[in-house]
């Protein structure tokens, strides 16, 4: 078996990159992010980048250190709201933006992943995300067709992993990130923990190593907080 483990990030993403990938990225807000890897997207210098993420992080966290940069030509979302400079890039043309309802995104991803290359679904008919797409009558009901997302490369984070690359999510940092992985050609894991292959429960995997070629270990971390909210303290 090959090795998977690689010693850095830019190791890890070596003869992977290059301009005008569609790149597939876990995450929500801060949970789940692979801030390694997409630090490494941003110090290779690529440019014209599409991403599907259900958001592109926060100012300067994840993908939007990328936004900063101006690496990224398109996104592929659900959510921009907790991104000032992705909605000033938006809102001014400079960044091209298919917005996705967030189950229809993980849908689509989870279709690349199975080799499905389009469904129907309910989500947005008779809204601004129907234009442009096909719909289809079902027992009296109309459904719009969603293409899977099929991406040049996965970028994922995760909790644990073993040498063989089975990987393990903590929580809700699980989030996009197995659909993220399976939509892929190259999936490049980044985790906290490495651990020898078979101490993991195999009723416990939640992404099989079959869809993970290279895996980084990508610890410490800080724990960032997305949001701080405080009150005045009272006068004793």
């Amino acid at each position: 078996m090959a090795n998977k483990i690689y010693p850095s990030a830019t190791a890890a993403l070596d003869g992977l990159l290059h301009d005008g990938l569609l790149i597939a990225c876990g995450g929500f807000g801060l949970c789940g992010i692979p801030e390694r890897l997409l630090d490494a997207v941003r110090e290779s210098g690529v440019s014209g980048l599409t991403f599907a993420s259900n958001n592109a992080g926060i100012d300067n966290e994840g993908i939007g250190k990328l936004l900063r940069t101006r690496q990224v030509k398109k996104m592929i979302s659900s959510y921009v709201g907790e991104n000032k400079e992705f909605e000033r890039q938006y809102l001014s043309g400079e960044l091209e933006v298919e917005f996705c309802p967030q189950g229809t995104l993980a849908e689509r991803m989870r279709a690349g992943g199975a080799g499905i290359p389009g469904f129907y679904t309910k989500t947005g008919v008779g809204t601004l995300v129907a234009e442009g797409k096909e719909v289809k009558n079902f027992d009296g009901q109309d459904y719009i067709l969603e293409r899977g997302i099929f991406a040049d490369l996965s970028l994922v984070k995760a909790w644990k992993a073993d040498e063989s690359g089975n990987v393990v999510f903590r929580k809700t940092a699980r989030n996009f990130n197995v659909p993220a992985a399976t939509c892929g050609k190259v999936c490049v894991v980044e985790v906290e923990e490495i651990v020898p292959t078979g101490s993991l429960d195999a009723d416990g995997i939640h992404l099989p190593g079959v869809y993970v070629q290279r895996l980084v270990l990508g610890a410490p971390y800080d724990k960032k907080i997305e949001f701080r909210t405080t009150r005045a303290r009272e006068n004793a």
